[in-house]
């Protein structure tokens, strides 16, 4: 935890002594929060004996309109944060973690949405001889994510304001390694926050923007990778492929539609249906049954700058072996580069609230 806290407070000193020679404007918030783990799975049920507590840093650069995007979202701050995390559990341990956020704001600013993803870290993840019973967390490194409704009083007093409200912390490997529950937890959090540079906050830039952001219909290819494991203990980490193409439209500067297919090919479900048809021979299968998948989806893109954050549900329309629900979901984040016609992604791919893959991408867009 002390390094953690060390490398938070270095960028910090780092970004205070830039906005002496950019003028820019940054803000402080620290937070307690108590709460709840949700029980989405019963096979979790005896990892749930505690009510979580723990501490949520952030630093934040406000923005003021200079740029399109921050007037089209109210002048929402983007930054850092960290959240460390105590499970009130042994078999669960601790987790922190370290996130880009969002913050969004609505009625009058008294409104703050933070929208956070990230890297965290667990300090007793599954051993199968020293922490059987911890389902939950296969590995020590896990994705997470965040998400915070607050009511906000910035600058009350000398910089000095408050927040409290809700927040829902997500944590899993992906099915990077089994076991992989996951944790999901409903917390109310309340602290203070502090605004730098108080005395000399900039003038919100309010012009109206009158461009027409629609386009045309353009088409989008994409790569996917990375590596993923079935829920049998023990079976293995292998690779996985997934190849993309659909169509969008982007209607507006927020808002772009998107048709297409996928297509799958899974090196674990291969192995795991080899090891079913060999461990359940009630379940007739002969072991070579195709291990491959095609889907259709639908989706919709937010954009954020050069930014998007992608949500797509979808459909296998092929799909020889039954593994999961026949639907699925995929949420992500996109980074747009040359002419925003080559972009990376990074995605989780899941059947409702079962995880499957963590997905790293290219593509192109034209």
């Amino acid at each position: 935890m002390k390094r953690n806290i060390s490398v938070l407070l270095i960028m910090i000193c780092y970004c205070c002594f830039s906005q002496e020679n950019n003028n820019n404007s940054y803000q402080l918030e620290g937070s307690y929060f108590y709460g709840n783990i949700y029980n989405h799975n019963s096979d979790i049920s005896h990892l749930i004996n505690g009510h979580p507590t723990g501490a949520f840093l952030s630093f934040n650069k406000k923005t003021f309109g200079l740029k399109d995007w921050e007037k089209k979202y109210n002048f929402p701050d983007w930054g850092l944060s960290f959240i460390y995390k105590d499970l009130k559990n042994e078999i669960l341990g601790e987790n922190y973690g370290l996130y880009v956020n969002y913050n969004f704001y609505l009625f009058k600013r008294n409104l703050q949405l933070t929208l956070g993803s990230g890297l965290a870290l667990n300090t007793n993840p599954y051993d199968q001889d020293s922490n059987y019973l911890n389902i939950a967390y296969g590995t020590s490194l896990l994705s997470s994510s965040f998400i915070k409704a607050n009511f906000i009083k910035n600058s009350i007093w000398k910089g000095l304001g408050f927040q409290t409200g809700l927040m829902f912390i997500h944590y899993s490997n992906g099915n990077t390694k089994a076991p992989n529950t996951s944790t999901n937890s409903f917390l109310i959090n309340a602290g203070l926050n502090y605004q730098l540079n108080y005395k000399n906050i900039n003038e919100y830039d309010r012009e109206q923007d009158f461009t027409n952001y629609g386009e045309k219909i353009k088409f989008n290819f994409v790569f996917r990778t990375g590596w993923n494991q079935s829920d049998v203990i023990g079976s293995g980490t292998y690779p996985f492929y997934v190849f993309s193409a659909f169509i969008d439209k982007k209607l507006n500067y927020y808002s772009t539609l998107q048709f297409g297919a996928d297509l799958f090919i899974s090196k674990f479900l291969e192995e795991f249906i080899s090891y079913t048809a060999i461990a359940y021979p009630e379940s007739n299968l002969s072991g070579d049954e195709d291990y491959k998948r095609v889907s259709l989806f639908v989706g919709h893109e937010l954009s954020i700058d050069k930014n998007g954050i992608l949500f797509q549900i979808g459909y296998y329309v092929y799909y020889p072996y039954e593994f999961e629900k026949r639907i699925y979901l995929r949420a992500g984040f996109k980074r747009y580069f040359y002419k925003n016609k080559l972009f990376a992604v990074v995605s989780l791919k899941s059947h409702w609230a079962q995880a499957e893959a963590v997905e790293f991408g290219v593509g192109y867009r034209f």
